[in-house]
């Protein structure tokens, strides 16, 4: 499926524009660990925009959220190894990430999370403002995007990647797009 095709997809699911943003933003930073790692870009670019793309329908149930993605991007014929990298990245089913694309998608999916938040605490907003530094002092800080699953994150570890190297990846990724995000 080509990127286009793709994010229509995404947009006809998913009606929460943060969703939207979100997705996008696990796009990038998809994008740059494969081109960092030397895998194929866009492939791991599909993974990680259309990681959620079952939130609208199971925001309230955890507990079917990523079975539900992989089942509609089977549905779109999406390839097995996008489909299982989606299925993989939430905790709930205790499905073992394999590859490097399902240990990529567990990590980049909260980093994602943390690097917004970060951008938004800043007086400008701005993701140009966001250090890695910065970052790393905020995931320090318990009670500070409590959504961002800081364990997860640090999963980066299983990509033999620091966990600096990462932030510092993912920081790049997402400033590449940081008007589409509105930071």
């Amino acid at each position: 499926m080509e990127r286009e095709q793709a994010l229509e997809e995404l947009k006809g699911r998913v009606k929460n524009q943060n969703i939207i943003k979100h997705s996008l933003a696990v796009e990038a930073i998809m994008k740059e660990l494969a081109f960092h790692f030397k895998e194929d870009i866009d492939k791991w670019g599909l993974a990680g925009l259309l990681h959620d793309i079952d939130y609208d329908k199971t925001a309230d149930d955890p507990s079917k959220h990523s079975l539900v993605g992989a089942d509609i991007l089977e549905g779109l014929d999406i390839e097995s190894s996008i489909v299982y990298a989606v299925k993989a990245h939430n905790d709930f089913h205790g499905i073992e990430r394999k590859r490097k694309i399902d240990k990529a998608l567990y990590c980049a999916d909260p980093m994602a999370g943390m690097i917004t938040a970060c951008a938004l605490v800043l007086p400008s907003k701005k993701l140009e403002d966001v250090t890695t530094e910065f970052v790393l002092k905020r995931m320090d800080e318990k009670g500070f995007a409590k959504g961002a699953n800081r364990d997860q994150i640090k999963s980066c570890d299983k990509l033999d990647i620091s966990l600096e190297t990462f932030i510092g990846i993912a920081l790049n990724a997402m400033g590449t797009i940081s008007n589409q995000l509105g930071l």
